[in-house]
């Protein structure tokens, strides 16, 4: 089946053909991401395959549809990104990627968490410059402190799992209560409780409309003073006005993000060269407390070749007209 890879890397090449390999798909790789400017690269194409920060909105999905693509599969878990019920109302199919290595996330957040606290980013650029001091390095220990983990799947709870190791107590806040958290000693709370009671936050639950700007000015004012916030999710979780007004009061010790609420205009491409007119992101990575990730917490060997051998499985099970399980979206 032919196949426009939007917003292909060299990564996405290389794996993407080796899991096509004995399957045959014609795959057409499109550095571009898609939006309604570039939908008319996919003429010709029977199927899309899209990833996270692309546009699937529904002015875009009806180009595609016009141009003649049934079958949409995106190179994520998540598809907040994607307009289910109009890809419905146009006849798409659409899938995603349900499961990939979920160590790949929480490890990195534990990094994360890290690297703002020990200021390991700082200590690493003074000492390339020959500075060895360390005032201004403090960080804190986290064995004994309280950690609040907003959602607990598959990912909160490995983070949950590492943490505990640390020597902390968790809490947790989440629609369904996974026994496995419980099984770790976490605890669940309501979402006030975790946030006055948390010495680190960490965000691990989809975007939704329920959970968009879950941290924001009325939920940071409740927070523990000198907590550290963790997001490995989605931009949207965070207000990040607010979360900019509790670093500069202090009630942020510290905030770590490798998702962005704007980053679709940002991330995954190179603009060191040019002139970022984005206020906002500006003033995050001003702060010395601030850490900030260009979505890579799921790049790791394991994920990514999970994520483009679920994607050319996708593309079989559509052409043979075959169920495509829990990765069916619309």
């Amino acid at each position: 089946m032919k196949t426009a890879v939007f917003s292909a890397r060299r990564y996405d090449q290389t794996l993407l053909a080796r899991a096509n390999a004995a399957h045959g798909h014609e795959l057409v790789f499109l550095q571009d991401r898609l939006e309604a400017g570039t939908a008319q690269l996919a003429a010709g194409c029977q199927a899309v395959a899209a990833f996270v920060n692309d546009d699937l909105g529904g002015v875009v999905l009806e180009k595609l549809a016009e141009l003649g693509v049934r079958f949409v599969t995106t190179r994520s878990t998540g598809f907040n990104h994607i307009d289910v019920a109009a890809a419905r109302a146009l006849g798409l199919t659409v899938a995603r990627v349900a499961d990939y290595s979920p160590y790949s996330v929480a490890e990195f957040a534990v990094g994360l968490l890290q690297a703002v606290n020990r200021k390991i980013a700082r200590a690493s650029m003074r000492t390339r410059e020959g500075n060895f001091e360390l005032d201004g390095l403090m960080g804190v220990d986290l064995h004994g402190k309280t950690v609040g983990v907003i959602g607990t799947g598959k990912i909160g709870v490995l983070f949950a799992r590492i943490m505990a190791g640390f020597g902390c107590q968790i809490l947790g806040s989440d629609v369904h209560r996974n026994p496995d958290f419980e099984a770790l000693g976490g605890r669940y709370v309501e979402r006030a409780e975790l946030f006055a009671a948390s010495d680190v936050i960490s965000l691990h639950c989809p975007l939704t409309e329920a959970t968009r700007y879950l941290v924001n000015a009325q939920s940071l004012a409740l927070a523990k003073p000198g907590c550290i916030l963790v997001n490995t999710s989605r931009g949207g979780l965070v207000d990040t006005e607010a979360a900019i007004a509790a670093l500069k009061s202090g009630r942020l010790r510290g905030l770590a993000i490798d998702v962005y609420e704007q980053e679709a205009s940002l991330f995954f491409q190179d603009l060191s060269s040019t002139i970022i007119t984005d206020d906002v992101i500006q003033r995050l990575v001003s702060f010395p407390n601030v850490i900030v990730t260009g979505h890579q917490a799921f790049f790791t060997e394991e994920a990514i070749g999970q994520i483009m051998q679920t994607t050319i499985e996708n593309l079989c099970a559509f052409a043979a007209g075959h169920s495509l399980g829990e990765r069916l979206v619309a």
